[in-house]
């Protein structure tokens, strides 16, 4: 067991240092800050957005609080950040077996003494604290609005929110993981990537068209779905059992993937 975690460190801290080397995933990361900032700015002081909003009910004389609108800011912001990670991640996970590949070292990781489930979560494991690094300069702006809430907003609200933010990145990065070590082509894995989560954000939209228990079946599908269930501060376990589902079903098929590699070259 020792040996498989050190494996797993290794596999990480070459994953992790390979994306802070790399020009595409700084420009991933300004690209996903500058969109984080500029919805920040508007759902929290744009014309439509909560602070306004509140303005304007304390003009009409109706009762508010502040409580219920750092919530309502919260969720619109997370669930904002939601949507926007769908377009990130696709860019993060498409390298991730695809460049092996390309280089030709996927067969060398193929028939090495490592297992493939080690190389996939380490793999994982590295790409997910990158998101999670790119995150955190939210983390700082959501403090400082959410301080001036009176009352303040319950801690486990927010934590829990940023739990689902962070399950929904691991489950997408490890389906997308998968389909990075069908291809060599990184465009090719982002973009069908893409579709596949994309068909996944809203697969409780067929799920609601048709209906009965083939309906329901695939509302609990639906990525959008558990994920709002989690940004909305509701403990859920379904939503924490489908996310984790995601994320050992990307890593087994990555694993089978790479496996089935390793038999063609034997």
């Amino acid at each position: 067991m020792g040996i498989i975690i050190a494996n797993i460190v290794a596999i990480f801290r070459k994953e992790l240092q390979g994306y802070f080397a790399s020009p595409l995933a700084y420009l991933v990361a300004g690209i996903f800050w500058l969109m984080s900032g500029f919805f920040f700015v508007e759902i929290l002081l744009g014309p439509e957005g909560v602070i306004q909003q509140g303005m304007a009910m304390d003009q009409l004389g109706m009762a508010t609080q502040a409580e219920d609108f750092a919530y309502k800011f919260l969720f619109f912001f997370l669930s904002v950040m939601g949507s926007l990670a769908m377009f990130v991640l696709p860019m993060l996970s498409m390298g991730l077996y695809a460049e092996e590949r390309k280089r030709g070292t996927l067969e060398l990781l193929a028939t090495s003494p490592l297992t493939n489930w080690t190389v996939a979560i380490g793999k994982l494991l590295g790409v997910l604290t990158f998101f999670t690094v790119m995150i955190l300069p939210l983390l700082g702006y959501e403090a400082i609005a959410l301080s001036a809430a009176t009352p303040p907003i319950r801690p486990a609200v927010p934590l829990i929110a940023h739990v689902g933010l962070i399950l929904l990145a691991a489950s997408v990065l490890s389906l997308g993981m998968f389909i990075s070590s069908l291809t060599d082509s990184s465009i090719l894995a982002a973009f069908l990537t893409f579709a596949l989560i994309l068909f996944l954000w809203l697969i409780d939209l067929v799920g609601k068209n048709i209906g009965g228990p083939l309906g329901t079946a695939l509302n609990h599908l639906s990525l959008l779905e558990n994920y709002n269930n989690l940004v909305k501060g509701v403990l859920d376990t379904s939503s924490l059992i489908l996310f984790a589902s995601y994320i050992i079903l990307g890593i087994f098929l990555t694993a089978q993937s790479i496996d089935a590699l390793r038999f063609q070259r034997s």
